[in-house]
């Protein structure tokens, strides 16, 4: 097989592994429950912070059974921190609900099943597609987006036509690995509004598109 062309979106992926060897999901999880819950948490708020408040949240709601059953007022004061609380609380409250009563307790592991449940976007199931079920997901948060985009691999806004444009363009056994790649690569060096190019180990293949200036 011949080797990718070197300005191709394999080979630009490729290049960026290679600066984030270490790259991965930063939310701390043991299991497709505590994902779960750990993704829908981690909207508008940072992961980091998220893991402050899920040990002691696993504690009291230790599987979907518990959480179904917890009480909303109390659900809201354990995920204060992470913002957003009121909306966050029902999402778990009602997603634990419907798992509970559709699925056994047992975390559902398609994409049509997941996106079904209150709270749920591609994004999330697809977090907890490729990270728990190991079955290949092509996340598109705002640091997926805003690199897809300066790459050149996709023009749209909508992210799942932007997921769309990156599953064409790459085989779906990196799609998860690409995704952990992309958004180190965004909160590294690829930022908002200003990238700092000049570090950047791609920066020789990149159309650097919607880019005015850059440090």
């Amino acid at each position: 097989m011949a080797a990718p062309h070197p300005d191709s979106p394999l080979r630009i992926l490729n290049i960026l592994a290679e600066a984030y060897p270490e790259a991965h999901c930063a939310l701390h999880y043991r299991n497709p429950y505590e994902l779960l819950v750990a993704t829908i948490l981690s909207a508008q708020c940072t992961d980091l912070r998220v893991n402050q408040v899920t040990p002691e949240l696993f504690r009291n709601y230790p599987d979907i059974g518990a959480l179904a059953a917890a009480e909303l007022p109390e659900l809201e004061q354990r995920i204060r921190a992470t913002g957003f609380f009121r909306n966050k609380a029902r999402h778990l409250k009602q997603c634990a609900e419907r798992i509970r009563d559709d699925f056994h307790g047992e975390v559902p592991c398609t994409l049509e099943q997941l996106v079904a449940l209150p709270g749920i976007g591609r994004k999330t199931a697809n977090v907890v597609l490729g990270n728990a079920f190991g079955i290949p997901g092509m996340v598109v948060d705002t640091h997926v987006k805003r690199l897809a985009f300066r790459l050149g691999w996709s023009r749209h806004q909508d992210p799942e036509r932007i997921e769309k444009d990156l599953c064409a363009l790459f085989p779906s056994s990196v799609w998860t690995q690409a995704g952990h790649i992309l958004i180190a690569h965004g909160r590294r060096l690829c930022k908002a509004p200003t990238p700092i190019c000049s570090s950047c180990p791609a920066v020789a293949v990149c159309p650097k598109n919607g880019v005015k200036r850059s440090r």
